[in-house]
């Protein structure tokens, strides 16, 4: 493996019903970044870069949810990786995210 980039940022999201939100449940850049995306990827969690939605997560506490800000930008990628497991898009299908602006 080669030395991850240490401005590399990665933020880990969980969502269960019950939550009424996604979560942030891991944080970190460089190594730590590196090690969030490597353990997804071992457990079979689909990897999404996004450098303004990561940026944007950073600034959330860890196990809070996210606001209501990023909901439809959330949505949007929980709904694309969704459509990706089941076959219905080719895993290099882009991803377009609507931010929300001034954030």
């Amino acid at each position: 493996m080669s030395e991850p980039d240490p401005r590399g940022l990665a933020v880990a999201l969980a969502y269960e019903g019950a939550d009424g939100a996604p979560r942030v449940v891991a944080k970190g850049r460089g190594v730590l970044a590196a090690t969030i995306i490597e353990r997804a990827r071992e457990a079979g969690v689909f990897v999404h870069e996004s450098p303004e939605l990561v940026a944007m997560l950073m600034q959330i506490d860890l196990d809070a949810r996210i606001p209501p800000q990023l909901y439809i930008a959330v949505a949007e990628l929980l709904a694309w990786v969704y459509r990706i497991e089941r076959g219905d898009l080719a895993r290099g299908t882009p991803l377009s995210l609507t931010l929300p602006v001034g954030e």
